[in-house]
């Protein structure tokens, strides 16, 4: 879902910049950085993608606006659109940007080898940005006078915040979009907020949407309890009968994953948003109303296949595997499954009461892939989850001059910081009603929601103020 919403958001973006008098190319280059930067002893380095902006730059005393890779390739775009290059052209910023190791172009030919992924870590992310800070101040010559502010959103975000709290000699101030900063193993509370959202008025929900949504998946369950694996593979599409137990489960993540990322990308011109998604659910219509829940969630499926193309669902759990076990494809998940592993969690379950789903999508299941893949055993992820709430501080974070930013309906929410306490400044925190994930990070449109406009200039006026901070000038 992510993936698609990035392709859709990139053809966007291309005719946005196809539209202007001219057309900026930002410039990309390499850097060599250490495979490990805490071994000395390692030599060993890896080619790092970057790229920069230099067309709003006023050279002398300039801001930097440091974008943020996450996990995934880093596109052009991210230099040439977003509320962060309007900020940039305003405040006569340099751009520049960093692409995550292991991840698009910045990995060595054997890098998804499992033997080399361990060199895979936020750890070494934050590393890797802090030697990118130096290589650039270097190469364009840049003084204090140049204030650094870092941007991300999602991963990137907590990125963000976390490069602030780790280094704050060298990055000023951070927006931190939609950022998890507390890992946590059981993330059940994203399938809670789902259930929310699609009952939340103002984003086109209703209890009667969730109800049926409850009915439906209920159904389903029941039918693949029965024995009926071959009628509901036939109903939904599936390339093959959902047979096996763990095709079974893969099947109904598929169903639940289309109401996830709905929610997640609510309104970012994905298959669905919300409105549409309960319009199908809850239709009265003549052409609806003797059907039954479960029917109308194969008529969603039906239409979600045909707007992603999609010539069946493929429900293999035993294809995922050797897909995510291949480590010559680039654009493999391999490495965000790894580091759910050994550092985040984040597996969105469905065992509590509250998840609108199957109970089938537990913990269990999805912390089996760490030991398929990797041989991680699943019961040592607590610890490696332990160490980076204790490392990063997670919904405690001792930093400053960070702004989480957060849409409620976005599920991701309840990982961030969303609440003032003592460990951060009262200036620190902005929660945007009836937006999704990341949708700040967006340039302004005329059709976005007023509560999502005031945000963004909330969110410049924050980083004018560090910008005149820094220089003395308030």
């Amino acid at each position: 879902m992510k993936e698609r919403r990035n392709k859709i958001k990139q053809v966007r973006i291309k005719q946005h910049v196809m539209m202007k008098t001219f057309t900026v190319i930002p410039k990309e280059g390499r850097i060599h950085q250490p495979l490990n930067h805490f071994d000395r002893k390692n030599t060993k380095t890896f080619p790092q993608r970057f790229m920069v902006n230099e067309v709003y730059w006023q050279r002398s005393d300039g801001p930097i606006f440091l974008y943020i890779g996450g996990e995934g390739p880093l596109s052009k775009y991210s230099l040439l659109y977003g509320h962060h290059v309007e900020m940039a052209e305003r405040h006569e910023a340099l751009l520049v940007a960093l692409e995550h190791r292991f991840y698009g172009k910045s990995i060595n030919p054997d890098g998804l080898e499992t033997d080399q992924l361990r060199y895979l870590s936020s750890q070494q992310a934050l590393a890797d940005l802090a030697a990118f800070h130096h290589y650039i101040s270097q190469r364009f010559d840049l003084s204090y006078k140049n204030t650094w502010i870092s941007f991300g959103g999602s991963y990137a975000g907590a990125l963000s915040a976390w490069l602030r709290g780790k280094f704050p000699h060298l990055i000023y101030g951070a927006v931190a979009s939609s950022a998890p900063v507390h890992a946590q193993l059981d993330f059940s509370s994203y399938n809670r907020v789902v259930g929310r959202s699609l009952t939340n008025e103002a984003v086109g929900g209703s209890e009667k949407c969730l109800t049926e949504v409850r009915e439906a998946f209920a159904a389903v369950e029941a039918a693949l309890l029965m024995g009926n694996e071959i009628e509901v593979g036939r109903d939904f599409g599936c390339c093959e009968s959902p047979v096996k137990a763990e095709d079974k489960i893969e099947l109904v993540q598929s169903l639940a994953g289309v109401f996830m990322g709905t929610v997640q990308y609510n309104e970012e011109g994905l298959e669905f948003n919300v409105v549409e998604l309960c319009d199908i659910m809850t239709n009265k219509s003549e052409a609806y109303k003797q059907e039954e829940p479960y029917d109308r969630l194969i008529k969603l499926m039906a239409m979600y296949q045909a707007r992603v193309n999609a010539p069946c669902l493929d429900v293999s759990h035993e294809k995922l595997v050797l897909e995510l076990n291949n480590t010559k494809v680039r654009s493999s998940y391999r490495p965000w499954v790894y580091q759910t592993c050994t550092e985040f969690g984040f597996y969105q379950t469905c065992e509590d009461d509250s998840c609108p789903f199957s109970h089938t999508i537990n913990l269990q299941i999805e912390t089996k892939l760490c030991s398929q893949l990797f041989d991680i055993p699943q019961y040592s992820l607590p610890l490696y989850i332990d160490f980076t709430n204790q490392y990063y501080g997670g919904k405690r974070p001792q930093t400053q001059r960070v702004l989480y930013v957060n849409g409620n309906i976005d599920p991701w929410t309840e990982l961030s910081v969303t609440w003032n306490d003592t460990t951060v400044d009262d200036d620190s925190i902005l929660l945007i009603n009836g937006t999704a994930h990341c949708a700040d990070m967006n340039q302004d449109k005329a059709l976005d929601k007023p509560a999502l406009h005031q945000a963004r200039k909330e969110i410049e006026r924050r980083v004018a103020k560090w910008l005149k901070m820094h220089h003395g000038t308030i």
